[in-house]
């Protein structure tokens, strides 16, 4: 039975504590979004005023050829200004980018019931949590979103505790991503003066993460968001995007760059992956590279889904800026800590910008 939209812990209850997330809100038949989804002004996203971002997408099949060193300059460029890029010829299949985006419609459009099963109090699996918005119990306005999030261990993990709805494909494109995401690292780190190998590579991605996001179509687009402000945690990023659009990144202050301080959409490309880059990252290059802030907006034309899959060091690795970069910048602008203690940090508090990263600067004053 759909909730009173009048009475908030009856529609929480309804979204979170029930599984029926905002899908099973939209699907009651509402005409308007209820209060504890309108944002506060500041944090509403006027679609018009936004440009979009020009950049045009790298392609990643010239690393192997003679244009290497002048695609890894791109990418290091990338990395050091919007920390936001888009792939091509990225060796993942464009028939596999189709299948997860119908897999995701699919899996969303299961009965409450199913999906619920998967709520972080109840889920069989630790690997498998689905739920709504992103800490809905300490945010002042919810999110537009649901999700399904599934962390990956070892293929027998995610074989047996994945949702079979989706983990077949959730597996072929974390797999198929892979090659991808060590080249891209391996650009980013060979500029840092590090060289990336087998021995190495699991303290920058040993853990990953494959989500399944779901922005049901919104009747008043201009009062939410999907995903507030944020920057994302781990290493890097990979987000297959649908052709709906609605992902903006902030163009940071300090970098010499037009529309300084603005909103700017990265648009949809037929096939193309987008690649942002992590908190960890900007911390290893001791704030070089930098972690790209950004948000969603709803629609009310269309449902939109996006299938991220983070990277990030394992839970116990500690970090801090690389001792190759400091001796270059003669100070290190942020402390050692252990990944656990930074994930806790992240995932106790509502979004809020860059604001994570606070945790592990130095103060200088």
């Amino acid at each position: 039975m759909a909730p009173s939209l009048d009475d908030e812990s009856s529609l929480f209850n309804f979204v979170v504590r029930d599984g029926n997330g905002v899908k099973g809100i939209v699907d009651s038949g509402i005409s308007k979004v209820p209060r504890p989804y309108i944002q506060p002004p500041a944090e509403q996203i006027n679609k018009k005023n936004a440009s979009k971002c020009e950049i045009p997408p790298i392609d990643l099949s010239k690393l192997d050829g003679p244009e290497h060193d002048e695609v890894a300059n791109q990418i290091v460029r990338a990395a050091e200004t919007l920390g936001f890029f888009q792939v091509v010829n990225h060796g993942v299949p464009i028939q596999l980018l189709d299948t997860l985006k119908q897999t995701a419609h699919n899996f969303f459009g299961l009965p409450a019931e199913r999906k619920a099963v998967y709520r972080k109090e109840v889920s069989p699996s630790p690997l498998v949590k689905y739920g709504t918005s992103f800490v809905p119990e300490k945010e002042k306005a919810l999110e537009w979103k649901d999700y399904i999030s599934m962390a990956y261990t070892n293929e027998n993990e995610a074989l047996q505790q994945w949702p079979m709805e989706c983990r077949d494909v959730a597996l072929q494109y974390l797999k198929t991503s892979h090659e991808m995401v060590k080249k891209l690292l391996d650009a980013l780190m060979a500029n840092l003066g590090v060289e990336l190998d087998d021995s190495n590579i699991d303290a920058f991605i040993g853990k990953k993460m494959v989500n399944m996001n779901f922005y049901p179509t919104c009747p008043n687009p201009e009062l939410t968001v999907g995903v507030g402000r944020h920057s994302d945690m781990g290493t890097l990023t990979i987000l297959l995007q649908d052709g709906i659009g609605g992902l903006y990144v902030k163009v940071p202050e300090d970098i010499n760059m037009e529309k300084k301080g603005e909103w700017v959409e990265i648009p949809p490309i037929p096939g193309a992956l987008v690649i942002n880059i992590g908190d960890m990252l900007q911390i290893w290059s001791n704030g070089r590279y930098k972690s790209a802030e950004h948000r969603v907006r709803t629609t009310n034309t269309k449902s939109r889904v996006s299938i991220p899959i983070f990277t990030s060091p394992q839970a116990t690795q500690k970090v801090a800026p690389l001792p190759q970069v400091v001796e270059k910048d003669g100070m290190a602008h942020y402390r050692e800590f252990l990944f656990s203690d930074y994930m806790n940090g992240f995932f106790g508090n509502a979004h809020d910008g860059k604001k994570s990263l606070d945790f592990a600067k130095v103060n200088f004053s």
